[in-house]
């Protein structure tokens, strides 16, 4: 195992939490006060890793911080030794190495497939199509329910991503041009989708503390990049918490959200990369 020396860890570890306190922070405020966020929320919601956990840092598997003491780590996997502490790779649950050896399946299909942009974010509209129900009932839509819906109906559905198709509304299923199961979510999805981008983060603390927190706090980076634009690419009218809208009903607003969906592809494939290399390490560490 690498030694980090005692200052180089403290400074690593700083620097992380000064990355992550203001959106944990920003969360536990909220929570004390009862706010919802159409946006924010989100990543704590349906990415479950508490504000709490986003606060404790990890060096990852197979590093040794130099001098550390029991309470210098949150995370009760860590090791005492004679150097320090360590979180050796070979402890990794054996329980959970069925989901070890899926995400790595699953991680190196979506690196290496072919990205697709021409979905135009029509997943939320298909949330709310033909429904007075929808998802963000305290935030207006930008159109009314009718002109929504003809949009829906103006532009193929081409949702790839089960866990944004599986909140379609019954009307708007059999309109996308897959039907999506869980079972096969490694067939289809791609990185150039936003939600595939965004659950990188989930990949990450799946497998915290054996994840190193720098690539936590980059997937979580990247997920709310990503999530900003799929709100702002939405039928929702977000300007009061400070959204200007990508308004996908037109050719120019499409061509933006293509372009964005292209940008987030390319920050979130060196994270999704060096992900798969904590994954396949600790597969081979325990085999």
């Amino acid at each position: 195992m690498t030694v980090i020396p005692r200052e180089q860890w403290e400074r690593e570890r700083q620097e992380y939490l000064e990355r992550v306190r203001p959106w944990a922070e920003d969360r536990l405020t909220r929570m004390s006060r009862q706010q919802k966020h159409p946006v924010y929320d989100f990543l704590f919601e349906y990415h479950s890793f508490r504000p709490a956990h986003l606060l404790r840092w990890s060096p990852g598997c197979n590093r040794v911080l130099g001098e550390a003491a029991r309470e210098d780590v949150s995370w009760t996997e860590f090791i005492a030794s004679g150097e320090g502490l360590s979180l050796p790779a070979a402890a990794f649950p054996r329980q959970r190495l069925g989901y070890l050896a899926w995400a790595t399946e699953y991680l190196t299909a979506t690196l290496t497939r072919e990205p697709a942009f021409g979905c135009s974010g029509l997943h939320e509209w298909a949330m709310v199509y033909r429904d007075p129900n929808v998802r963000h009932p305290y935030v207006p839509l930008r159109l009314s329910g009718e002109a929504t819906d003809a949009v829906v109906e103006s532009q193929p559905l081409r949702c790839s991503h089960y866990d944004a198709y599986r909140f379609f509304t019954p009307a708007a299923l059999p309109r996308n041009r897959w039907e999506l199961t869980r079972a096969a979510t490694t067939e289809h999805d791609q990185a150039g989708c936003l939600h595939v981008n965004m659950d990188l983060y989930r990949f990450a603390y799946k497998i915290a503390p054996f994840c190193p927190s720098d690539l936590l706090a980059d997937a979580f980076d990247v997920a709310m990049e990503a999530r900003e634009i799929d709100m702002r690419a939405s039928p929702y009218d977000l300007s009061s918490y400070g959204f200007t809208p990508i308004k996908i009903e037109t050719l120019q607003g499409r061509t933006e959200y293509a372009d964005l969906q292209r940008l987030v592809y390319q920050r979130g494939q060196p994270v999704r990369d060096r992900l798969l290399g904590v994954y396949y390490e600790l597969r081979r560490s325990t085999e």
